[in-house]
């Protein structure tokens, strides 16, 4: 471990332009007096540490014999994230001996891991990424690094740059890690791998098998599988996703995309906590956060009944639902998916605008999310809105929620709206304490609009727990 982090420091230090002018600085005064850090407690030094970089710990390490000490404590080694790019630099390490060498000499540590990819664009960065994703995931193997939770996020295998030859062993590595690794796993995060169905399903199968030697009280507790598969697979038409979630009794929060979603998948899902409560009783977590996301490029067309849902509800009375919807704005396909019989409490909405008279946002405001009044907390609406108004509804649907906490909206707003928005806020929610508004307009000079923002909102005055902007934005 020493040996790494001075390979580390050294590494830094040479690469720094300043850093010989700080290191005269360093050796000329009493590196034991430090002025008032000198009586800061460990426990306030580790705290402050670990907001530091590899860089500045490398020079924080200098200051004197003790911080030299603290900087190799195990605790500040257990979570580290690693953006891969693929691409060489004459001015930094190597991603692959950067996040191997961590592992192989700081592996023992670890039990938290982020691993951010830029998704490739050319064959050579694909194979790039995949030496140093397949050497980090064999060294943490090797050394059996306790982790707890690891993400791996934007791999998007199903990129022509990948291949199959590459695809297929990053997929398989995925999988030899999770059943030969320690079995310590409580998180785990797979956003956007977009992995072809078959290899998707075998990756699923060793998750559920990482868990088989936990008991549900210990084993994994949040899984995010957004984007997991290609976006042109229809998951919720394949019996086995269900049969496989089913198994793993122990989830507390569960984030997939809209296209797993079926009666079958919420069924098993109420039949796992059903299993869970007859074994270990009231003891232990169960479902309390189910996140869904919602694109136009998948899809999303299935019909799942209002009873399933209420189903999955009765079997967890405290579960909290957040969807987000991306680019559809067609009444029919929002009816299909805002069921009454979900428990929402936040909704994100992007949205695109068309002369389809389908495409108009006003069913939703007036009659869909008023449903959720007496559960929505999180509100955020993208709307290009430039072929209607929608002030009035806006009013109306902020007028009956009445557990609202945080609005986001950025819309085609009279400025008028935002005064009678607040005025809204001042005397019926007064739990409405974030909001946020991004007026759009199609003028290019908005300095005339900004005056007259300012003028109807500088006599206001907000109430201290009040988080609230409004700004005029050009509609690009």
């Amino acid at each position: 471990m020493e040996e790494y982090q001075d390979r580390l420091w050294e590494d830094d230090c040479t690469s720094s332009d300043d850093w010989g002018e700080e290191t005269v600085h360093l050796n000329n005064r009493d590196t034991e007096e430090i002025g008032e850090w000198e009586v800061l407690p460990d426990v306030c030094l580790l705290h402050i540490f670990k907001y530091l970089s590899d860089g500045d710990r490398s020079r924080a390490s200098l200051v004197c014999r003790h911080w030299h000490k603290i900087m190799r404590l195990p605790c500040l080694w257990r979570c580290r994230s690693f953006h891969l790019s693929g691409r060489l630099s004459k001015y930094k390490q190597s991603e692959h001996l950067s996040a191997v060498g961590y592992a192989d000499n700081l592996g023992v540590f670890l039990e938290s891991l982020e691993v951010t990819v830029c998704p490739p664009r050319s064959v050579v960065l694909a194979q790039r990424l995949h030496n140093t994703i397949c050497g980090l995931l064999n060294t943490l193997v090797r050394v059996q690094a306790p982790l707890k939770t690891l993400s791996i996020i934007r791999l998007e295998l199903d990129r022509s740059s990948w291949g199959q030859g590459l695809r297929n062993t990053v997929v398989n590595k995925l999988i030899y890690f999770l059943s030969e690794g320690p079995s310590r796993l409580k998180n785990i995060c797979l956003i956007r791998i977009r992995t072809e169905t078959e290899q998707g399903l075998e990756l699923l199968s060793a998750i559920v098998q990482n868990q088989r030697s936990l008991s549900p009280l210990c084993g994994l507790s949040s899984l995010d599988l957004r984007g997991f598969f290609s976006v042109t697979v229809p998951n919720h038409l394949n019996r086995n996703i269900p049969q496989m979630l089913q198994k793993l009794q122990g989830l507390t929060y569960l984030a997939l995309s809209y296209s797993w979603l079926s009666d079958e998948l919420l069924l098993a899902l109420s039949e796992s906590v059903r299993e869970r409560r007859l074994n270990y009783g009231r003891d232990g977590n169960f479902l309390e956060s189910f996140s869904l996301y919602c694109t136009q490029n998948e899809p999303h067309q299935q019909v799942v009944y209002g009873y399933s849902w209420a189903t999955l509800v009765s079997s967890c009375p405290d579960l909290k639902v957040r969807l987000t919807v991306e680019q559809i704005v067609d009444t029919q396909q929002l009816a299909r998916i805002l069921l009454p019989e979900i428990p929402l409490v936040e909704y994100n909405m992007t949205a695109f605008y068309s002369t389809d008279e389908n495409c108009s946002a006003k069913p939703l405001l007036q009659t869909m999310l008023p449903w959720y009044r007496h559960s929505l907390k999180n509100l955020t609406l993208d709307l290009s809105n430039c072929s209607e108004t929608l002030d009035d509804e806006l009013l109306e649907l902020v007028n009956v929620c009445e557990c609202l906490v945080d609005l986001r909206v950025w819309a085609f707003l009279d400025i008028s709206t935002v005064g009678r928005l607040l005025h809204i806020r001042m005397t019926k929610r007064l739990s409405l304490n974030k909001i946020k508004v991004r007026i759009y307009t199609m003028v290019e000079n908005i300095e005339e609009q900004e005056d007259q923002l300012m003028e109807m909102l500088s006599p206001i005055c907000y109430p201290p727990e009040l988080q609230f902007l409004a700004v005029i934005c050009p509609y690009i």
